[in-house]
């Protein structure tokens, strides 16, 4: 598989999706060390479904991107933003991190970086948001070292493994995010 350096950072790059990847997603997505954290452990997910959801994810009202080494070319995890919304000027976040291996390294604080730097200067996006599950700490760190803060939570909203978790709501302002990340823009 050829990915594409869209958005190239200093060990990632992002490559828009691709459904050639429709494999690697589906076994991700049926493995609870992925699931139980994005809340999808209860969905089975086939390679036609997930098929259909890759070729659909080139939609007006998304950004969607495979997470790529820059050393290795190893897709790792994806990312997008989602229900881009061009009169409020906001977007929701999404992303995994689907190889084990490359969990707790920085990856997904790096790639978030990127997408933030995108949407706010790219796309002119005011607001990104996303949720995330209450008992997920190292997710909520790593979102509040991007720069997100909690702004809402719905409780026990989220059934899995047998319980109840509350889903928190946080977001990040254009005005909040500082820095420069994307190492392959011209101006």
């Amino acid at each position: 598989m050829k990915y594409f350096k869209k958005i190239v950072g200093d060990r990632l790059y992002l490559s828009p999706t691709c459904a050639e990847d429709v494999e690697q997603f589906t076994e991700w997505l049926n493995d609870f060390q992925t699931t139980d954290y994005i809340g999808r452990s209860g969905y089975i997910t086939t390679t036609l479904n997930e098929q259909d959801y890759l070729e659909n994810r080139s939609r007006k009202d998304m950004a969607s991107f495979c997470i790529v080494t820059l050393d290795s070319d190893k897709l790792i995890g994806t990312i997008s933003l989602e229900h881009i919304n061009l009169i409020n000027r906001d977007a929701i976040l999404g992303i995994f991190i689907g190889d084990g291996d490359y969990r707790n390294q920085g990856y997904g604080t790096e790639a978030i970086k990127l997408i933030l730097d995108y949407g706010f200067n790219y796309l002119n996006l005011h607001s990104i948001k996303l949720d995330v599950l209450s008992f997920n700490q190292r997710a909520q760190k790593c979102y509040q070292k991007c720069g997100f803060k909690e702004c809402g939570r719905t409780r026990e909203c989220r059934y899995i493994n047998g319980k109840y978790y509350d889903s928190i709501r946080m977001d990040i302002l254009r005005d909040e995010f500082n820095g420069e990340y994307i190492r392959n823009k011209n101006v």
